[in-house]
């Protein structure tokens, strides 16, 4: 206490700053020789800086209304934070309750009616407005007489919609150009996955080369390059494309089975999706078409799997009890199989290929078949051949 007191005693001869709302002084001590040989200009802006309506206030006293001013513009701490994943989920809530409210408007489809350029009408979604329509139909009409050049942005970010089909058909795809085929075909082959890709060839691509081929009977050049594109996703081209033509009920020609086939020997495709179309078409009942498709993809020379070999095979003597003559194309797509992979068909299975030679046979092929089958190793004799060897 002694010692608190000297210095306060000590400190008693400095600068006195009287304190607002009281008579007490608050003294401090400046015995530095700067200060007492500062000008009287500074003394003057330093009092200006701490004067306020004749009263002076010390240092971090601040009223009720104050601090309040100052509230307002200071930010709020929160022990939580938001992380993306919950501005996600709240930007989801508010999508769904938006598309909840446009259904209960709508009478619970959530469709609204629109025209088409071409007279049709079409439903579109509630979220489709009539900006959208009227964009994308000055879209279509630039694009009945597109040649060369740059399409419009509009077009190209269609794939990332969510209902880009529906936008799609707005632009009228029947009244599209080849050329503009083909830069669709390349847009939407590169920006779409595999399952709308085969959506966009089997409802836009393959109905216009058909058309092009039943009216010009031959296929405009774009397009036959806009299919040579459209392989670019194997699996959509197969499913898209490729199957529904061996379907009997599409009615494919020759013609158009032709075009398509020198688009796939021109193409090359991975061995995988190539197996995997021709296992399918051995399941599907028989038609031309499958013979000329299956008859490119074994010329290709895949290491194909067993598993596929023998379903070839199969395909092959279901024939068996056919009284009806078989086309050339069959006893062709026999014979290219019998070159390429003679040496994968078993020993079994080529006696009951012999029979079947026998009840299916013609002038010019089957020599040919029967020299390639039984004229090469079968499979398994090469295990036979080397097991003897290391006895």
């Amino acid at each position: 206490m002694k010692l608190a007191q000297q210095q306060q005693e000590d400190l008693g001869e400095g600068v006195m700053l009287r304190l607002p709302g009281s008579g007490a002084s608050s003294s401090s001590s400046f015995q530095n020789d700067e200060f007492d040989d500062n000008d009287s200009d500074d003394d003057e802006f330093d009092t200006d800086l701490i004067q306020r309506e004749g009263d002076y206030i010390g240092a971090g006293e601040m009223n009720e209304a104050e601090e309040a001013a100052l509230s307002q513009f200071m930010p709020k701490q929160s022990n939580q934070r938001q992380t993306l994943g919950d501005i996600i989920a709240e930007k989801i809530r508010e999508r769904e309750e938006a598309e909840r409210d446009a259904a209960f408007e709508t009478g619970g489809d959530g469709k609204s009616t629109g025209t088409n350029p071409n007279g049709s009408s079409i439903q579109y979604s509630r979220g489709t407005s009539e900006k959208v329509i009227e964009v994308y139909s000055r879209v279509g009409t630039l694009l009945t007489r597109y040649r060369a050049g740059k399409v419009p942005k509009a077009f190209k970010i269609i794939p990332a919609l969510r209902n880009w089909e529906e936008v799609l058909m707005i632009t009228n795809p029947e009244k599209w150009s080849p050329h503009a085929m083909y830069v669709a075909t390349k847009i939407f082959a590169s920006n779409l996955n595999p399952k709308n890709a085969q959506r966009f060839y089997n409802l836009i691509l393959l109905p216009a080369v058909r058309d092009d081929i039943r009216k010009e009977k031959k296929v405009n050049y774009h397009l036959y390059r806009s299919l040579k594109k459209a392989i670019y996703k194997p699996a959509a081209f197969f499913k898209g494309i490729l199957l529904p033509l061996c379907d009997k009920r599409e009615g494919c020609t020759l013609r158009e089975a032709m075009i398509i086939g020198s688009v796939l020997a021109k193409v090359s495709i991975p061995m995988m999706h190539s197996a995997a179309a021709l296992l399918k078409m051995c399941m599907m009942p028989y038609s031309g078409v499958t013979s000329l498709f299956m008859t490119v993809l074994l010329d290709k020379k895949y290491a194909l799997p067993y598993r596929v070999v023998d379903a070839v095979v199969g395909h092959f003597l279901g024939f068996q009890k056919e009284t009806k003559t078989l086309p050339l194309m069959w006893h062709k797509c026999l014979l290219i199989f019998s070159q390429r992979y003679k040496q994968e068909i078993t020993a079994e299975q080529k006696n009951k290929l012999k029979l079947l030679l026998r009840t299916h046979s013609h002038h010019i092929v089957t020599g040919e078949i029967r020299r390639e089958l039984f004229n090469a190793r079968s499979r398994g004799d090469n295990k036979d051949r080397d097991v003897q060897m290391g006895e």
